[in-house]
């Protein structure tokens, strides 16, 4: 197949720096992508291969250029994603995906949506009344949750945020647990409070604590209260039950948010219990108000390996149904 050179250029060395990355640490990842040869040669960059390959390169950089002229620094997330976007011909989503700043964090790290997933999983918190956040370890559904509650604590849109996942995980009740209330669900509760304090910093953490505005709790109580003008969490929701699921969301009151988080390949109830995420996402499918968003292992934003380390136990999952399904027809069929 006939190959063709494009050459791009960068408006100045510190530019070119920024897209091609430390070393040429992005160009490489670019080059393994695309299957193109790529070299630098001061403010610009030759790219030869197949010319369709070739201007999946020349679109991703225009993106990444885009990025960085808004003042993003890139990294190699950017790039292993910008790519496998362009590859899957999705680059008019890719286009100012970054471009809205939810809140800067206490250490003045700006915090964007990082994937077309992650977007689409914002807009619905913002649209609807319930959101159920679906999807592997390291989506950011649990963060984004809490970004989005701080801002609309600090924009009055709410008057208290209210934390809350069930106590009652790999078999251990709180009753049996050494130490008061505070010490039984701190364990927890660990990765919500990680998360207020990484945006808001310590300081400010223990401000909003003292004065009542942020309250983290046990799902089990929850029971009996009605949740008004309150940005409410339940996050690890696939360890809730049916009647617990349905217990907490009808806890929503006037002037309320809710976002329930989960991931339905970790769920830690006894056999034969169905999941009240799983049911939930069944039950209020279609129903107004209520949003439905399940992020998959593209949207994970640690390193490029957790992504196809969860894309193979995937795999794997099915692989196993169908075999578990197709040995029990078998076993039918003989008796």
């Amino acid at each position: 197949m006939a190959e063709t050179t494009d050459i791009i250029e960068f408006k100045d060395q510190q530019e070119a720096y920024a897209i091609l990355g430390d070393r040429d640490a992005f160009l490489q990842i670019m080059q393994e992508d695309f299957s193109c040869r790529m070299v630098s040669r001061g403010n610009s960059i030759a790219v030869t291969g197949v010319e369709a390959d070739v201007a999946a390169v020349r679109t991703l950089i225009g993106e990444l250029l885009f990025c960085h002229r808004q003042g993003m620094r890139l990294t190699t997330h950017e790039v292993h994603y910008g790519a496998r976007m362009v590859r899957a011909g999705r680059t008019e989503e890719l286009h100012g995906l970054h471009s809205e700043v939810l809140l800067v964090t206490a250490k003045g790290r700006e915090v964007r949506a990082k994937t077309i997933g992650q977007r689409d999983y914002l807009a619905a918190i913002r649209r609807n009344a319930v959101t159920l956040g679906v999807g592997p370890a390291g989506t950011g559904k649990t963060y984004l949750a809490v970004v989005m509650a701080v801002a609309a604590l600090r924009n009055r849109e709410v008057s208290r945020i209210i934390l809350t996942r069930p106590a009652v995980e790999a078999g251990e009740h709180l009753g049996f647990l050494p130490g008061d209330l505070t010490e039984k669900i701190n364990p927890y509760l660990r990765p919500l409070y990680d998360a207020l304090q990484d945006i808001l910093g310590a300081e400010g953490y223990q401000k909003m604590m003292s004065r009542q505005l942020i309250e983290v709790a046990p799902l089990a109580y929850m029971r009996g209260r009605t949740l008004e003008d309150a940005f409410v969490i339940l996050d690890e929701a696939q360890n809730t039950t049916g009647a617990q699921m349905k217990m907490f969301l009808t806890r929503l009151g006037f002037g309320s948010r809710m976002v329930v988080t989960g991931d339905l390949e970790q769920v830690d109830l006894p056999r034969g219990t169905v999941s009240g995420l799983r049911q939930a996402c069944q039950i209020l499918r279609g129903v107004k108000g209520v949003s439905v968003i399940r992020l998959e292992p593209v949207d994970i934003i640690r390193h490029e390996v957790v992504t196809r380390i969860v894309e193979a136990y995937g795999a794997w999952e099915k692989r196993r149904e169908k075999h578990d399904g197709d040995h029990d027809r078998t076993r039918a069929g003989k008796s």
